[in-house]
């Protein structure tokens, strides 16, 4: 009994950490201007993009993103786990940049 118990709480967990992460991988369309980040109270992204209700903290891992600075673009991208902190923005991987 105790076997088919810890079977069935190890099983919930799973579930529950891979749906929590699938949500987290997402992919995102978002609009806006991408500047240079500089010095913020959060520390987190090296660039943000600027909507016109948001302002979002960006990483790209294959992406040079000052390519795209003073841009208007559309990007792909992913919620990065553990984000938002300090008052910052939501942190955003971002796998893809379209000039508009």
């Amino acid at each position: 009994m105790k076997a088919i118990i810890l079977s069935l709480v190890t099983s919930l967990i799973f579930l529950s950490t891979n749906c929590n992460r699938q949500n987290l991988n997402e992919q995102m369309q978002l609009t806006g201007t991408i500047e240079s980040q500089g010095i913020t109270s959060y520390q987190y992204g090296t660039h943000t993009l600027n909507t016109e209700d948001e302002f979002y903290a960006l990483k790209s891992e294959n992406l040079d993103l000052d390519e795209f600075i003073g841009k208007e673009v559309s990007i792909s991208g992913s919620k990065i786990e553990g984000y938002p902190v300090d008052g910052g923005p939501l942190y955003i991987l971002v796998t893809n940049v379209k000039e508009l």
